[in-house]
């Protein structure tokens, strides 16, 4: 066992010595300090330890470690010129962060219980009955109203698979068919009756986790909806069991008029009794019909009407049920649940996650599909670019994934925390796109907000933004995006003051940017500051061994995207998939997997032969890739000149093969639309070509 000497015995001292008093190894032998009333002082004395005011006297060859927190230099030389060469001294800045960690972690675990007592404390407050079970059909909650509505312990309950303690619950048929179940009738062991929602638990990427059931107890009012055989006698009754209910009851006669109500739903609808009681049962609809009307003329029961009610017209759902008394139709009573404040929350979500989403990157380097040797370098190139502050120009095909890659990079640095900004520059027209990325100041121009606006550059300050499609900004955009890479600043649009930033940029291409250079469309100078990592992902035809794969990924997107269950795909259909070359590469395998499971019938489970539409390789020889061009008079000209004449040559035939059609000729050509406009206009084609 090592003997210890703390030196110092204030809070990092104090802090200290808890850590040590429960190891099995090391021995607090002596506590040193100048102040004998000091906190660590006090506990070494009621714990048995040796105390002293100065530790020369106790620094002998017995003692094995000495930990020095007093935070004085001269303490510490002292220390470490006095001690034998065999005891180790550990300094007081490494004892002040072990102190820190351990404060830490003591407040960590005491915010941890905090927030364990507090959701316990709200599951179990709850009116409702809730139980959870995890994807492996194992019950992890079960709160106390659970407890009452079933007559079991959740001792009995929770760590056992649901089936074998609730033989009659559905809830493994939820994790099978991921379907939510809402307000199902369900008459349990006891002779209770419930309404219960039961929900599969999915995360964002369509993990299963586990499922949920929600579920009230009905009984009361269901057995006074069907049993009641005199409303008038068993009224008073009625009014105590219905006021202890958190749900808002309303019970109407055979004329379809308000005969008693409870406090519920008084605080549901906003209406008093004397706005009720006698009064139609039309009083409280402020969007739907009265479904007390439709109860009392077809005496059938409805249960789950979403309608709104009260003057602040509270969306509700409704359940309604008869009142037969010896076959003659007496009333009815409802029971309304409030869903206003749970969809207001929703929807809450729903918008803060589309913001999340515009600020985050959502995949990881394990979302991406790759065994090929080229793949496995781009993946492995991309890690390493992860880990270092470079510039990153990620180079390929359209629809290979490099916007994918972009997220995982992001996502495994370590600004993974800040925001992570998406920008198309090829979808922002070129007036835009300079005030988007900088931002302007107030009065740059007509229209300017008062007090400028920040750019996606400011906005994305310590963390990533993505340039797609980088080879088509413009001249002056270039300038400005190489003065942010060389000076990791920015001046705003009409501004003078510069601003300094912290962005780690990620671009992207699938244009040839060495040709650009060579047409002078792309600076030299900021292609060598893009290019510091390269990483060139590979076209799908090039790694057909991972299609399988991928289909099987992009299956299980779709099954989540069009609520389908298709299972797999043929060995006859995936054949027919490896033979073609996929020049649209994983963004095209998609569509057509995304339109095979849309054709398919629903019984089906696999993809076919018959579901793949017609896929074609182009031949090298086909009229797509002939051009007859004379090459140009090369006498007294220059070079410049010559490829001019000659690129304007090529896009004239390409227009005439095309029919005019700029799209196909820009994909043919390998430019973009807004590149071939311009070309259009430099070379005064737009009046001769076909529109």
């Amino acid at each position: 066992m090592q003997n210890i000497m703390i030196v110092g015995a204030g809070k990092g001292g104090t802090a200290i010595l808890k850590f040590l008093k429960e190891s099995e190894v090391l021995n607090v032998q002596v506590v040193i300090d100048r102040n004998l009333d000091a906190p660590g002082v006090l506990l070494a004395q009621q714990e048995g330890i040796t105390t002293g005011t100065n530790w020369k006297p106790f620094l002998t060859d017995q003692i094995d470690i000495i930990i020095e927190v007093t935070g004085n230099e001269e303490v510490f030389h002292a220390l470490r010129d006095a001690k034998n060469q065999k005891t180790i001294l550990i300094p007081g800045s490494v004892a002040f962060l072990l102190s820190k960690l351990l404060e830490e972690k003591e407040e960590l675990i005491h915010k941890q219980q905090h927030v364990s007592y507090q959701q316990e404390l709200i599951f179990n407050s709850t009116n409702d009955g809730m139980m959870v079970i995890n994807s492996n059909g194992i019950v992890i909650l079960f709160n106390r109203r659970a407890e009452e509505m079933m007559g079991i312990k959740k001792e009995q309950v929770i760590g056992k698979p649901v089936d074998k303690v609730i033989p009659q619950t559905r809830l493994p048929v939820i994790l099978k068919t991921r379907r939510i179940e809402t307000n199902q009738e369900m008459i349990l062991d006891n002779g209770k009756k419930i309404i219960t929602t039961r929900i599969p638990v999915i995360e964002e990427n369509g993990n299963l986790v586990g499922a949920i059931a929600v579920f009230k107890d009905i009984t009361e009012v269901v057995n006074l909806a069907e049993e009641i055989t005199d409303l008038k006698e068993i009224q008073t009754m009625l009014q105590a069991i219905i006021h202890s209910s958190d749900d808002a009851i309303s019970v109407v006669d055979e004329n379809g008029r308000g005969i008693l109500i409870n406090p519920a739903y008084s605080r549901i609808t906003g209406l008093t009794q004397e706005q009720v009681i006698g009064q139609p049962a039309t009083a409280d609809i402020s969007e739907g019909e009265s479904m007390h009307m439709k109860v009392l003329k077809t005496r059938r029961a409805v249960r789950g009407v979403a309608m709104r009610v009260g003057p602040s017209k509270r969306e509700v759902i409704v359940n309604v049920a008869p009142i037969i008394v010896e076959g003659k139709l007496k009333g009815s009573v409802g029971v309304i649940h409030d869903m206003s404040e749970l969809k207001s929350l929703s929807r809450e979500l729903s918008r803060a996650r589309q913001i999340i989403r515009t600020l985050e990157a959502k995949y990881t380097f394990e979302d991406i599909i790759g065994k090929s040797e080229e793949m496995m370098l781009a993946i492995e190139q991309a890690k390493l670019g992860a880990k270092t502050p470079a510039t990153v120009l990620l180079r390929g095909e359209s629809g290979t994934g490099k916007e994918l890659f972009a997220h995982a990079i992001h996502n495994a640095s370590d600004r993974k925390f800040n925001k992570f900004i998406r920008v198309n520059c090829a979808a922002i027209s070129e007036t835009l796109l300079e005030s988007e990325l900088f931002g302007y100041e107030e009065g740059a121009f007509s229209g300017a907000l008062r007090g400028g606006k920040r750019g996606l550059f400011e906005e994305a300050n310590n963390g990533s933004i993505f340039l797609d499609e980088i080879g088509e900004l413009s001249a002056n955009t270039q300038a400005k995006l190489l003065r942010v890479l060389q000076e990791n600043e920015i001046i705003r649009v009409g501004g003078t003051k510069p601003i300094n930033i912290n962005v780690r940029v990620i671009a992207a291409t699938n244009v040839n940017l060495e040709k650009g250079i060579a047409a002078g469309s792309f600076r030299e100078d900021l292609y060598y500051r893009l290019n510091r990592m390269p990483i060139h992902i590979p076209p799908l035809r090039n790694r057909k061994e991972e299609i399988p794969e991928l289909c099987e990924r992009l299956i299980q997107k779709i099954n989540r995207d069009y609520g389908r269950n298709v299972e797999g795909i043929t060995q006859d259909a995936m054949l027919k998939l490896m033979e073609y070359d996929w020049p649209g590469n994983v963004r095209e395998l998609e569509n057509i997997l995304g339109r095979a499971i849309i054709f398919m019938n629903y019984y089906e489970s696999f993809i076919n032969v018959q579901h793949v539409p017609e896929l074609k390789n182009k031949k090298a020889g086909d009229g797509h890739s002939s051009l007859q061009i004379q090459v140009p008079n090369t006498q007294n000209r220059s070079l410049a000149d010559m490829v001019e004449e000659f690129e304007s040559k090529i896009i004239k035939q390409a227009l005439n093969r095309f029919n005019g059609n700029k799209t196909v000729t820009a994909k043919e050509l390998g430019l973009s639309v807004r590149n071939l406009y311009y070309k259009l206009e430099k070379y005064n084609l737009e009046k001769n070509s076909v529109q």
